[in-house]
């Protein structure tokens, strides 16, 4: 064998470098690969461990809701993957889950304390809350941190609540709390309101939401300056998901969208005064029990959600179906005469025909609205021509075109409605004046009861899943007869 020449040598040498450079060029390449980024765009799918609520995640008769959820989905959809969610029923699982094979990401309306920043990496804010203490009214409202020693205080275990009065209780060494690690902030308002519980510690951003609902509790102060709301990554691997998210949520922010999700799910019902809120509640049990079936059963004939159904019945009849009004509207969906021949209802004071009678006429309105028109203000417009009459919903909708807004959007045209009382502007529009005022209290009143309805169902559910199982009857109790059923 020959020996090798040093130019050989060197070619051979060049070559290996020129080898070993392509391998490290392909181990970055392969790093890069293996971000948290592109692993979740090579998956194809987006995990997000959250925890059921009426304000992160949850399912109702339209499929899955909840404003983390819709702000995660649209995120998912910006990446162009699916979304897959976990829920957990407790924080501290939350955060043992987060970074694990089920959670790229955590939204479950989290502040960001310095305690969580130690654990976790944050997106930038989405909006931010407060702490606030709650009573009961008709109790003695706390007026300063003294005020609660004594007394029963509840609030979530490893909440960013709890970790303000362990901090607290430097200063206050008598301070006391029971810690529930099960529990949601609507169940915190469900103890203080059925006397179960003192006082308790809740975001106000969960008080505002559930203001309505739970009635008879109060705000009695908050406890320290806002805290941010953000989504939680984990600490460890890189920040690429975390920026991906970021940049997201600046879109949403600069678009508007980002506030109208709020305000959907975020803000309080509006002028529900505790009469009118102690009506509702007590018709609730007095009278939504006897149609509750019949509301069912056509929401699933027709595909619309009961509690809409339900809803629009309470805001037109207070579910009576011998209502009638001195313009001569009847019946528990309150018909015209004219209403009523058109979709074939014979009786307008019998409950059954009128329920079917107004289905089927809010969804041929429904499908008058122009195609383009996304849910959920194509409901909302439909709503509205049902109080107003479409020809007086397209004039308010022109009416906002002209002055530069967009007619595809309720929240817009709602602004215009009113308009039409006024003659600078019914006069240059087709179908003249109207009490346009009144659509946009019809609509609003309707969101809040369905809003109502739906987490009224939505908490016996989860806590008919809580509830632990039935007792078997005693031996002695049995009837042989009933195996016959086995």
């Amino acid at each position: 064998m020959r020996p090798r020449t040093p130019t050989l040598l060197r070619t051979g040498q060049r070559l290996l470098a020129a080898v070993l450079i392509l391998a490290l060029l392909s181990l970055l390449s392969g790093s890069r690969e293996l971000s948290t980024l592109n692993t979740v765009l090579t998956r194809g799918e987006l995990r997000l461990v959250t925890r059921p609520g009426p304000l992160t995640y949850y399912e109702d008769g339209r499929g899955a809701n909840g404003f983390e959820y819709l702000l995660a989905r649209k995120f998912a959809t910006r990446l162009g993957v699916r979304l897959r969610v976990t829920t957990t029923d407790t924080l501290a699982s939350l955060g043992h889950m987060l970074g694990g094979p089920n959670a790229d990401f955590a939204a479950a309306t989290l502040t960001v304390t310095a305690e969580r920043r130690r654990q976790f990496r944050f997106s930038d804010p989405y909006g931010e809350t407060a702490q606030v203490l709650v009573y009961r009214r008709g109790t003695a409202a706390p007026r300063t941190i003294d005020d609660l020693l004594g007394r029963d205080l509840v609030v979530i275990t490893d909440s960013a609540h709890e970790e303000r009065l362990e901090m607290l209780r430097a200063s206050h060494p008598g301070l006391a709390w029971r810690a529930l690690p099960d529990a949601e902030m609507s169940d915190l308002l469900e103890m203080v309101q059925g006397g179960e519980a003192e006082l308790a510690i809740i975001d106000t951003l969960s008080f505002d939401a559930h203001s309505t609902l739970y009635h008879n509790v109060r705000a009695a102060f908050t406890l320290g300056d806002p805290e941010p709301l953000a989504w939680a990554f984990p600490r460890h691997g890189d920040d690429s998901l975390a920026r991906a998210a970021n940049a997201y949520l600046a879109e949403m922010r600069a678009n508007g969208q980002l506030d109208e999700l709020k305000a959907r799910f975020f803000t309080g019902v509006e002028d529900f005064s505790v009469s009118s809120a102690q009506v509702f509640f007590s018709l609730v049990d007095a009278r939504l029990p006897r149609f509750e079936a019949m509301f069912k059963t056509v929401a699933a004939e027709t595909g619309l959600d009961w509690h809409l159904l339900a809803a629009i019945a309470y805001q037109e009849s207070h579910w009576n179906p011998r209502a009638v009004s001195p313009t001569g509207v009847k019946g528990l969906m309150m018909l015209t005469r004219a209403a009523a021949g058109e979709v074939a209802v014979a009786d307008r004071t019998d409950p059954e025909q009128s329920l079917w009678g107004g289905a089927r006429y809010f969804l041929k309105l429904k499908a008058r609205i122009p195609a383009r028109i996304p849910e959920p203000d194509r409901t909302w417009f439909a709503l509205a021509a049902y109080n107003v009459g479409l020809g007086h919903l397209e004039d308010a909708r022109i009416l906002t075109q002209r002055a530069g807004r967009d007619p595809d959007l309720w929240r817009e045209v709602r602004e215009y409605l009113p308009l039409l009382q006024k003659r600078q502007y019914y006069s240059t529009v087709k179908n003249g004046y109207a009490r346009g005022n009144e659509p946009v209290l019809y609509v609003r009143n309707i969101r809040k009861y369905l809003r109502i309805l739906q987490w009224r169902s939505m908490e016996a559910a989860r806590r008919q899943d809580l509830a632990p199982p039935a007792e078997p009857e005693a031996a002695e109790s049995w009837d042989p007869r009933s195996f016959l059923s086995l």
